[in-house]
């Protein structure tokens, strides 16, 4: 199955230029000194991306029509619907591992920067497979909607990111410091080095997006298989992860039915993949599914929480 994509090499190169150019921005002149983030300064940060991505919609529509631009706007609103899941798991590691306020952008940074690395190499590969074998596509269906019906059965089951192999392994082999290391990931101490809370909570996060990557990744195909589309609508929509975190972290726990109203997406949209060669569903349609269902979860679960407390914060490990 030929998979063409509409952008060339020079439009690549020009967009992995920005993406870089915005990492550096954010790293080396807005966040060069650690401080805590405000509402006021995620809430503008949420903004401009959401119009960063929304201005780039437009650019696609100006080159190459409207089409493309709904590949892309339904993409970026799947893929930043499921990576509020990821939301969730910060909060949990952060309180995990006791991350303050104060290092938790640095600790987001550099998960999101490997966040981008795994799923660039994902989206290559699935292109590739893709290209290749026809019959992927029904496979990527499959795990989508299996994924959503594990998701909607075990929705209720706390999670523990903290208690992954990986993490696990690496409090075995390297030992732990639990000292002020002013935002240091590794600590040498009397020619010791040892590994701080920091780089364990980056390991949990990196980790646990490797296994959303699997589920999100796929879904954006059941959209688009522009590997371009689907990169850059995945791409815009993991750089504004990290400021909508510090805009929800205190209310992310509210939305009691924000799971149900993923799995089902994932269940949705794994299925119009499974049926792809019975009826192409348009893609206007696929849009206002998943809008509906994420629109009827949201609003139902602040009608569920209105008036009650946030959850508390899930208690530190013991050191």
């Amino acid at each position: 199955m030929p998979l063409e994509s509409v952008g060339s090499p020079t439009l690549w190169l020009a967009f992995i230029a920005f993406v870089f150019a915005m990492l550096a921005l954010d790293l080396g002149v807005l966040h060069r000194r650690p401080h805590e983030i405000s509402l006021k300064e995620s809430a503008v940060w949420s903004a401009i991306w959401v119009a960063l991505s929304m201005v780039f919609n437009v650019c696609v529509y100006l080159w190459f029509g409207a089409d493309k631009a709904l590949e892309f706007f339904t993409g970026y609103v799947l893929e930043k619907a499921l990576s509020v899941d990821n939301l969730f798991v910060f909060v949990v590691v952060f309180g995990a591992f006791s991350i303050p306020p104060l290092y938790q952008h640095r600790v987001l940074f550099w998960g999101v920067l490997g966040a981008l690395v795994m799923r660039a190499v994902f989206i290559f590969a699935g292109a590739a497979f893709l290209q290749r074998f026809h019959w992927a596509i029904y496979v990527f269906g499959s795990i989508l909607a299996i994924t959503g019906i594990r998701l909607l059965i075990q929705r209720d089951q706390e999670s523990h990111p903290e208690n992954t192999p990986l993490v696990r392994w690496l409090k075995r082999i390297l030992p732990v410091t639990y000292e002020n290391a002013d935002g240091k990931f590794m600590l040498v101490k009397d020619g010791k080095r040892f590994v701080t809370p920091l780089l364990l909570a980056l390991v949990a996060v990196e980790v646990t997006d490797l296994i959303f990557a699997v589920d999100s990744i796929p879904a954006v195909f059941a959209v688009t298989t522009d590997p371009f589309i689907v990169f850059t609508s995945n791409i815009f929509a993991i750089l504004g992860l990290r400021s909508l975190y510090f805009l929800l972290a205190g209310v992310i726990t509210k939305f009691v039915y924000l799971k149900l109203g993923l799995s089902l997406v994932l269940i949705f949209v794994g299925a119009k993949m499974l049926l792809m060669g019975v009826y192409k569903l348009p893609i206007v349609l696929s849009l206002a599914v998943i809008v509906a269902i994420l629109g009827v979860s949201i609003v139902a679960s602040l009608i569920k929480t209105r008036g009650s407390e946030s959850e508390p914060a899930p208690q530190p490990l013991d050191g």
